[in-house]
């Protein structure tokens, strides 16, 4: 189903490690060349060499999404093919305590940095003549809110409407914009966290009863980056086992 992805180019920010490294594998996975971009470098060389080790071709590029010139940059050779917008902060504490630092922190580069991104890649897409798939990862707390995430919650929802409105815009030039809203998924930084008795207690209200794997974002990743999603703009795909749809 996902031939057409062979041979495409992709960028993914926010690839030194989580589910931006993994996306990084996934998609190299499907033949595309990647381009891993973060801040950290030696973390983005370690994300290559596990793209380079399976068989995939990857290089890196330093990228900070709160940066204009660094982001335009990124572009400066031409357009990509797909483009994943995964790079994000969070900041976790009471609304009464978040500072304007903070905030503006978390707006910054989940929100303000996706609009930066994506301004770009459609640019170069349309200079280019060339018809290209946008996909902003944003989160299930975009849809629904929990505690002590009021930067996050509002960035990830600002995430989802944006995405909207540059599909609309950018569907005259053959640009897809769509989301991709987690939920709750296990990496290396939350693990700790999810064995505790809290984040048990967290699982248990997941209709699955279990935490998403990295792989669970699969299907819904290579469906909208590729061609078997080309009806498919302005929208969003929701990957939580259940957890929205949860009795309250």
């Amino acid at each position: 189903m996902f031939e057409d992805l062979h041979g495409k180019s992709a960028l993914i920010t926010g690839a030194s490690g989580g589910l931006g490294r993994h996306f990084a594998q996934a998609l190299a996975g499907a033949g595309v060349q990647v381009t891993v971009a973060a801040r950290r470098q030696a973390a983005l060389e370690e994300t290559v060499a596990l793209v380079t080790a399976a068989g995939g071709v990857a290089r890196p590029i330093a990228l900070d999404v709160t940066d204009l010139v660094q982001v335009t940059a990124a572009f400066q050779h031409g357009a990509f093919d797909i483009v994943i917008n995964n790079a994000g902060v969070t900041h976790d504490g009471p609304a009464l305590n978040t500072t304007a630092d903070d905030w503006d922190k978390v707006i910054d580069t989940d929100l303000s940095g996706v609009f930066r991104v994506a301004q770009a890649a459609a640019k170069a897409m349309i200079a280019a003549g060339k018809r290209g798939c946008i996909i902003n990862i944003a989160s299930i707390l975009g849809l629904r809110v929990a505690g002590n995430l009021s930067a996050y919650a509002a960035a990830k929802a600002g995430v989802v409407h944006l995405t909207r409105s540059l599909a609309l815009e950018w569907a005259r030039y053959g640009i897809r914009v769509n989301a991709l809203c987690p939920g709750y998924i296990e990496t290396d930084l939350n693990r700790a966290f999810f064995a505790s008795e809290a984040g048990q207690a967290l699982i248990r209200r997941v209709p699955q009863r279990r935490l998403g794997q990295p792989s669970d974002l699969d299907g819904a990743l290579l469906l909208l980056a590729s061609d078997a999603s080309s009806f498919i703009t302005g929208t969003e795909i929701v990957v939580d086992g259940g957890h929205l749809v949860s009795s309250l």
